[in-house]
């Protein structure tokens, strides 16, 4: 067959192990680590996934090799650990054994050793080593590493990789890049030392380099040694591109993939895990550049999901590989898909950070368009149910095309009904801003899958009772979703209010000077993209902060694209609008009037529980899932779905 996308098809050598393809899995960590370090199973099994879906290599990360000094909450590899060796051999094979070449991140956190620690007090309490005798901007103290503790960790890079070659893996990946202990002693920022590691670039790489001979002795010649680094640290002080080339330079001697990443993760998690405020591939502009100064294959990454952009990246000489992590969270069969040419099936990674923020908070993982992500251990295929039933299905949304499609995959006779023209919910909305785009594409995806899978989809259907009952449906998927939050304030009618949700049918309405009423995650979103179209904007919000329920990821990197581009008025509440504004009350009854031609309600929303008491009893079996259930997010509305389906 003619591949759509030859370039990322194609396979490439490294030393002398074969990859199927140019799409690698990007370093991730697991969540059910042992507290001895041990891979637990459902990382196991969540590392296979990727395997599975078809990526050239898969990235187990971070494996931390010297608990002495470092004594974050993640992975190790010690014989003197029952199950250490035994745990990393079942991963490893995991993945092999579908075609995916395992390979195994080694790191050092340096300074901020105990970053992945859930107890932070006991985070707090340990020995940080870096370069330098320091104190971190959180107040814990540093020690300088001596050259005799420097002398062990390097030994421990090579006894790591050396056991992980026992257990199976068939490539290393060195982590130099992010803040992490090697990046420390590459940065003028933070390397300060007077001895033969510090001062100059040849001082500030010679950590590396002898960390990439310890682990070449542990492994041998022909064994695939990658090297991750941060093309730049992007911030005033790190080094910068033109560093970076250099210290490429440096290392290429002794490795045999360059891994070119961005930032700093204490100083820049934005750089590292670009947003969705940020293109595409914002970051494979460092990989490009130290690509022209280096023999060695080069690998880059960031934000990628876009299998036309990764083609061309390879196909122009940007890089030799692709790296994703996040897409492959969305779509663990994103590269089978390409290699299928099914590239218009591929559920897009939204960039929204859900998963990224689940980890921080509960140690999981999960994905706001994947219900199996973290849960991959419970089983990754949908079987067929022993008896095939009908399901009637009450709403367009993302819940409900997720329901949809996994009840026609089970074998049932599914109908949906959609009381709107096009499907899509609440995702409809999103259309207009261009950042959020993948999330009015995720309507189309889900959309794609359901008439593929036989679902009887009928729009401008309103689903009442009696049409229900009319069908006689074995089981009732009620995912009616939610309608804005109006409350009855004068003025809130008029001609220059816009909702919200209906942004999209009526951008032409709103002028040049704006103000936002709700600084909720949708009222934050809609000023920040305003404002990008060149117009004043003012959020108004009752409470004391913006989007307290928004995730801890997104959260801090939405508000510093607020910083300076909108300005902020909490705590005051909106009590009338007019032609000139919103005349608000602040928390000591003053009346305070805001300016603006163009009034975006964006209040929240509330559930459609009407519909839900309309139909509760029109089939024996009946659930009600996403917003109609509880205001959430399009995560819960998605996992929801999935499931309700699979009871059935």
């Amino acid at each position: 067959m003619e591949r759509k996308y030859p370039h990322l098809c194609s396979p490439i050598t490294i030393g002398k192990v074969r990859f199927r393809n140019r799409m690698f899995s990007a370093p991730m960590g697991g969540t059910d680590i042992t507290n001895d370090g041990c891979i637990g199973p459902k990382s196991t099994a969540f590392y296979e996934l990727r395997g599975k879906g078809g990526a050239g290599a898969v990235t187990v990360s971070e494996c931390m090799v010297h608990p002495k000094t470092d004594g974050s909450h993640a992975y190790h590899l010690d014989t003197s650990v029952l199950n250490s060796l035994a745990a990393a051999t079942y991963t490893a094979d995991a993945i092999r054994r579908h075609g995916a070449i395992p390979s195994l991140e080694l790191s050092h956190s340096g300074m901020y050793a105990g970053t992945y620690m859930t107890d932070k007090t006991k985070q707090h309490e340990m020995n940080q080593w870096g370069p330098i005798d320091t104190v971190r901007p959180d107040g814990v103290p540093v020690k300088a590493l001596t050259k005799e503790l420097i002398d062990e960790i390097v030994e421990a890079y090579g006894n790591v990789a050396g056991l992980a070659k026992r257990a199976g893996f068939e490539m290393i990946m060195i982590h130099g890049g992010h803040g992490w202990l090697l990046n420390q002693f590459f940065s003028p920022y933070f390397n300060k030392r007077t001895d033969e590691y510090g001062g100059s670039l040849e001082n500030r790489c010679r950590l590396a380099i002898e960390v990439l001979k310890s682990v070449r002795k542990a492994v041998g010649p022909g064994f695939p040694i990658e090297f991750r680094m941060s093309g730049s640290e992007l911030f005033e002080g790190g080094y910068d591109l033109d560093e970076g080339c250099r210290i490429a330079q440096m290392i290429e001697p002794y490795i045999d993939l360059l891994h070119v990443s961005a930032g700093t993760y204490q100083r820049g998690f934005g750089d590292t895990h670009p947003s969705m405020f940020k293109e595409h591939g914002c970051n494979v502009y460092l990989a490009a550049e130290i690509k022209k100064h280096v023999s060695v294959p080069v690998a880059t990454l960031g934000g990628l999901n876009d299998p036309a952009q990764m083609e061309q990246i390879i196909a122009e000489g940007k890089a030799d590989i692709v790296y994703m992590a996040r897409a492959l969270l969305a779509d663990p069969f994103l590269p089978r898909k390409v290699m299928a040419n099914e590239d218009e099936d591929i559920v897009r990674c939204l960039r929204c950070f859900t998963c990224m923020a689940e980890r921080a908070a509960t140690a999981t993982r999960r994905c706001t368009v994947n219900p199996l992500i973290g849960r991959e251990i419970e089983g990754c295929e949908i079987a067929k149910a022993p008896v095939p039933k009908k399901v009637v299905v009450v709403g367009g949304g993302p819940g409900g095309l997720k329901a949809a499609h996994t009840a026609a995959m089970r074998g049932h006779q599914v109908i949906l009904f959609e009381k709107e023209s096009e499907l899509g919910g609440i995702l409809k909305s999103e259309q207009a801003i261009p950042f959020k785009k993948e999330m009015y594409e995720l309507s189309h995806t889900f959309a794609r899958q359901c008439y593929k899978a036989g679902v009887d989809i009928r729009l401008n259907t309103k689903a009442t009772k009696e049409l229900v009952e009319k069908e006689h449906p074995d089981a009732l998927i009620i995912a009616a979703g939610s309608r804005p939050l109006v409350p009855e304030i004068e003025g809130i009618h008029g001609d220059n209010v816009v909702i919200v949700n209906q942004y999209y049918l009526e951008k032409d309405k709103v002028q040049d000077e704006v103000v936002v009423l709700g600084g909720g995650l949708a009222g934050c979103e809609a000023s920040i993209h305003l404002a990008h179209e060149g117009k004043k904007v003012t959020v108004v919000e009752m409470r004391d902060e913006l989007a307290p329920d928004a995730n801890v990821r997104h959260r801090p990197l939405m508000l510093q694209e607020m910083d300076g581009l909108v300005e902020i008025r909490t705590g005051l509440r909106g009590v009338r609008i007019t032609e000139n504004g919103v005349e608000c009350m602040d928390q000591e009854d003053h009346k305070v009037t805001v300016p603006g031609k163009t009034v975006i309600c964006a209040l929240g929303q509330r559930s459609r529980t009407d519909v839900v008491d309309e139909l509760r009893d029109c089939a024996p079996y009946v659930c009600t899932i996403g917003d109609c259930a509880k205001v959430a997010t399009i995560t819960n509305a998605v996992y929801q779905g999935y499931h309700a389906a699979l009871d059935i």
